[in-house]
C-alpha cells in the first residue's frame, strides 16, 4: 500500500471512523423514527410527509446564510458543536417514551432542530476535508466516506429495524444519539492545525451570498449537477416519505423485515462506493457523472410493481440499483465541486449547493404526504419514480458531456 495513502493520515483516520460511526446511527434513525411514527404514533400519510419535510427543512430555511458563516470561522468547531447538539436532541425522544409523553409533535420538532444542526455539520464537513488531506486527495477522501455511508446504509436498517422489533422504536432512537456522540469525540482527537481563514471583512452577508451563487450559477457543468441533484432529491424524498407505509402496509412487512429489506436494497450503495474509485477512472471522473445516472436511474420504476411475498424482490432492485448510482454520482459530483472551487469561496458554494439541492427535499416529503393521502401510497411511488428515470436530462444538457477529466480550480 502506497505511504502516500490516507490510510496512514492519523487525523483523516478520526474524520473517517467519526463519520462511519454517525452515519450508522443517522441510518439506524432513518428507520426506527419513522417505524415509531407509522406504528406506536399511527401516523397518517400526510403526517408522515411533514416528518420527512421537517427532517430536511432547515437546508432550505438556513442554508445560504450557514455558508457565508462556514466561510468566515473555523470549520471544526462548528462540526463539534453541530454533532453534541444533534446527540443531546436525540436523547429527549426515549426519554419522552419511557415517561409515557412522547408525541408525533415532538418527533417532528427533534427532526426539525436536528435537520439545523445537520445543516451546519454537513457545509463545515465538505469545506474542511480540502484543508485536512489536500486537493490531490480529494477523491480517496471523498471515496472512502462514501464507502463508510453505504456501508452504513446497508447495516444501519437491518439493525434498526431488529432493534425496534426487539426493544421498542423509540429505545432504539438511543443508537443514533450516541454515535452522534461518538463522532464529536473523535473530531476532538483531530490534531492538524486548521489554515486560518481570511478574517471578515465587512462584506454584507448578502453580497457574500450572491458570491457563492453566482459561482453555482455560473458554472455550467456545476449548474447542471445542482440542478439533476435537487429534481432527483426532490423525487426520493416523495418515494422515502411513504416507503415506511408502502413496506408496512402494501407489503406486510414486520418491522424486522422492513429492517432487511432496507439494509438489501443498501447493498448496492456499498457496492457503489466499492467502485467508484474504479469505475471513474474507467470512463472518466467527468463522465461517469452523467453516465451513471443515465443507465440506472429508470431502475427506479420497477419498485411500486413490488407485491407481498417474492414480488417484494423487485422493491429491493429497484432500490438498490437506484443506491448504486446515487453513490458514484456523489463521490464524483462532489469531489467536482471540491476540485474547481477556490478555497475562499468553498462554504458558500457547498451552502449554495446543499440549499438548492438539498432544499428540494422538504418540498418533496410534503408534497409526497398529499399525493399519498390523495391518490394512495403505491399511485405516489409511481410518481416519484417516474420523476426519478428523467432527473438525468440537464446532464445530458451539459458541458459534461464532452469532458472526461475535471477542469482545472477556478481561480479568479
Amino acid at each position: 500500500m502506497r505511504r502516500d495513502s490516507l490510510w496512514f493520515h492519523q487525523d483523516f483516520r478520526q474524520l473517517w471512523a467519526g463519520q462511519t460511526v454517525s452515519q450508522f446511527g443517522t441510518y439506524v434513525g432513518q428507520t426506527v423514527l419513522p417505524l415509531l411514527a407509522a406504528t406506536t404514533l399511527k401516523a397518517s400519510p400526510f403526517q408522515m410527509g411533514i416528518l420527512a419535510a421537517a427532517g430536511t427543512a432547515a437546508f432550505l430555511l438556513i442554508g445560504l446564510p450557514t455558508g457565508v458563516l462556514v466561510d468566515r470561522i473555523r470549520r471544526r468547531p462548528v462540526m463539534l458543536t453541530a454533532d453534541f447538539a444533534r446527540a443531546a436532541l436525540l436523547f429527549t425522544v426515549p426519554l419522552a417514551a419511557w415517561v409515557g409523553v412522547l408525541t408525533l409533535a415532538q418527533l417532528i420538532t427533534v427532526a426539525f432542530l436536528v435537520s439545523i444542526a445537520t445543516v451546519l455539520f454537513d457545509v463545515a464537513y465538505q469545506s474542511y476535508l480540502p484543508c485536512l488531506v489536500g486537493r490531490v486527495q480529494l477523491m480517496e477522501g471523498n471515496t472512502r466516506l462514501q464507502s463508510s455511508l453505504s456501508a452504513a446504509e446497508v447495516m444501519g436498517p437491518g439493525v434498526g429495524g431488529g432493534l425496534a422489533q426487539l426493544i421498542g422504536a423509540a429505545t432504539s432512537a438511543l443508537t443514533t444519539a450516541v454515535s452522534y456522540l461518538a463522532s464529536g469525540l473523535l473530531l476532538l482527537r483531530i490534531r492538524t492545525p486548521e489554515p486560518r481563514l481570511v478574517g471578515h471583512d465587512g462584506t454584507r452577508v448578502r453580497t457574500q451570498t450572491k458570491e457563492g451563487l453566482a459561482f453555482v450559477l455560473g458554472e455550467k457543468s456545476l449548474r447542471a449537477i445542482t440542478i439533476s441533484t435537487a429534481l432527483s432529491n426532490w423525487a426520493i424524498t416523495i418515494l422515502l416519505s411513504m416507503q415506511m407505509l408502502f413496506l408496512t402496509r402494501d407489503l406486510g412487512l414486520a418491522p424486522g423485515a422492513v429492517g432487511a429489506v432496507l439494509a438489501l436494497s443498501g447493498a448496492g450503495g456499498l457496492l457503489g462506493a466499492l467502485t467508484a474509485g474504479r469505475c471513474a477512472q474507467w470512463i472518466g471522473p467527468a463522465r461517469a457523472i452523467w453516465l451513471i445516472p443515465l443507465v440506472v436511474s429508470p431502475v427506479a420504476l420497477v419498485v411500486p410493481i413490488a407485491e407481498p411475498g417474492r414480488l417484494t424482490v423487485l422493491c429491493v432492485l429497484g432500490l438498490a440499483l437506484r443506491a448504486y448510482g446515487t453513490t458514484v454520482f456523489n463521490v464524483v459530483n462532489v469531489s467536482y465541486r471540491q476540485a474547481i472551487c477556490p478555497d475562499r469561496l468553498l462554504g458558500r458554494v457547498n451552502a449554495t449547493v446543499r440549499f438548492i439541492t438539498w432544499g428540494a427535499m422538504p418540498v418533496g416529503g410534503l408534497l409526497g404526504g398529499v399525493l399519498g393521502g390523495w391518490i394512495g401510497v403505491r399511485a405516489t411511488l409511481w410518481v416519484s419514480c417516474s420523476a426519478l428515470a428523467l432527473t438525468p436530462l440537464p446532464l445530458l444538457l451539459s458541458p459534461l458531456r464532452s469532458l472526461r477529466e475535471f477542469p482545472a480550480i477556478q481561480e479568479e
